[in-house]
C-alpha cells in the first residue's frame, strides 16, 4: 500500500511547527544556519594524484559543523592520503534528488576509483515521502555506479537523536531515519553499492553518549564527531586497500 503524500505547502508547514514543537530554540536555528554558511566542500587537486575520489551530497559531506573543511570527512580522507584527488560537489540542504542534480554535472565518460554519497539527513527532517524518497535513492546509486565501479552511501546517522530535537517529534525522526536506512541499504545491495551504517538506536549511539561529538547547532558533528565517521567510512568500506596507492 502507498503512503499518503503530502503536498510543498504542507511540508513546509508541517516541517515548522515540527521544529516549533520540539522544543528547538531560535538560537539553533540560527546557528545551524551560520555554520552552513561558514562551510566550503573540500577539494584535493594534488598534481601526481594516483586515485580519484568524487563526493557528492548535502552538509554532511561539506563538512557543516567541522571547525574546518581539513576536519570533515573529505579533509580526513585528504591528509591521510596526499595522493588522493578529491572532487567535492556537495551543498548544504541538499536532499538526494539534488545529489542526483549533482552526478549530472558529470560527462558521461567521467570515471572516478571510487564515488562516496553522504546524504539523506535533509529527507529526513523534511519529510520526503517514502516512495519518491525511495526512488530518489535508487538513482543516485544508478547513476552513481555509471561513473565508479566503487561507490559507497553513507546516509546521516540516527537524526532523532540529534540534541536539535526533543520528543516527541525526536521520536518520529528516529522512525524516519530507520526508514532512509532501510532504502539505502537495500538499494545499495541491489546495485552493487557500500553502504556504510551509522544508524544506532539511543542507548547505543556514540553521539548521545558523547556530547562533544555534536556541533553547537545540535544537528550537525563537530570535528571529533566527523573524526567518528571517518574512521566507521575507513571500516565498514574496507578502504584501507583501495586507497593505499595515494597515501
Amino acid at each position: 500500500m502507498n503512503r499518503p503524500r503530502l503536498g510543498p505547502l504542507l511540508i513546509v508547514t508541517t516541517g515548522a511547527a515540527l521544529i516549533a514543537l520540539s522544543g528547538c530554540t531560535v538560537w539553533r536555528i540560527g546557528e545551524s544556519a551560520a555554520l552552513a554558511r561558514r562551510s566550503e566542500p573540500l577539494q584535493q587537486l594534488p598534481t601526481d594524484a594516483t586515485v580519484k575520489m568524487l563526493i557528492v551530497g548535502d552538509s554532511t559531506a561539506v563538512g557543516t559543523g567541522a571547525s574546518s573543511a581539513q576536519h570533515s570527512v573529505a579533509g580526513l580522507l585528504g591528509h591521510d592520503h596526499p595522493r588522493l584527488r578529491i572532487d567535492n560537489r556537495a551543498r548544504d540542504g541538499a536532499r538526494f534528488s539534488h545529489v542526483l542534480d549533482q552526478l549530472g554535472t558529470l560527462e558521461a565518460g567521467d570515471r572516478y576509483d571510487l564515488v562516496l554519497v553522504q546524504a539523506g539527513g535533509n529527507d529526513v527532517i523534511r519529510l520526503r515521502g517514502a516512495d519518491a524518497l525511495q526512488n530518489d535513492i535508487d538513482q543516485v546509486i544508478a547513476r552513481a555506479r555509471e561513473h565508479s565501479d566503487r561507490v559507497i552511501v553513507m546516509p546521516a546517522g540516527n537524526v532523532g537523536n540529534a540534541p536539535f530535537f526533543f520528543p516527541p517529534v525526536s521520536w518520529w525522526m528516529t522512525y524516519r531515519a530507520r526508514d532512509l536506512h532501510r532504502f539505502v541499504r537495500t538499494a545499495a545491495a541491489q546495485h552493487g553499492a557500500v553502504y556504510v551504517n551509522l544508524f544506532h538506536e539511543k542507548a547505543d549511539d556514540p553521539f548521545v553518549r558523547r556530547p562533544e561529538l555534536n556541533a553547537r547547532d545540535g544537528l550537525h558533528p563537530s570535528d571529533a564527531g566527523y573524526r567518528v565517521w571517518f574512521d566507521q567510512l575507513m571500516a565498514q568500506a574496507d578502504l584501507a586497500g583501495p586507497l593505499a596507492a595515494a597515501r
